[in-house]
């Protein structure tokens, strides 16, 4: 297992996407569109690394106060639902298997002892 991405909700995508790039020199690696579901994902990744910053626009969201703006950290997985299935019989408050619209499902969210998510992936 390897640490793929941590998500933030953003409420000014451009404004957040030159942040990144100009403070830290993050480059944009993917973009996925939603626009039927009002929302979309940007990754960015810095030079040389493949662990990737998720930015997550909702389009109607007046903004996040801090504190809820935290999404999840996510960790990878060759055998997602056999990892899917140790942490049920384990008795950790796991979610259904769970998929973007029109994919197949490729993850799941468990809860930490504080309450955070961590999304396990495909």
């Amino acid at each position: 297992m390897k640490m793929a991405h941590t998500c933030v909700r953003v409420k000014n995508l451009a404004a957040s996407l030159e942040f990144y790039s100009k403070s830290f020199g993050f480059e944009e690696s993917s973009r996925r569109d939603f626009p039927e579901y009002k929302f979309t994902l940007v990754y960015l990744t810095l030079p040389g690394d493949d662990y990737e910053l998720e930015l997550t626009y909702n389009y109607d969201s007046e903004g996040y106060e801090l504190g809820n703006g935290y999404g999840h950290i996510a960790i990878s997985t060759d055998d997602l639902e056999g990892l899917h299935q140790t942490h049920k019989a384990a008795g950790f408050d796991v979610t259904d298997l769970k998929n973007l619209p029109g994919e197949p499902p490729a993850y799941y969210f468990i809860t930490d002892p504080d309450g955070y998510k961590v999304e396990v992936i495909r």
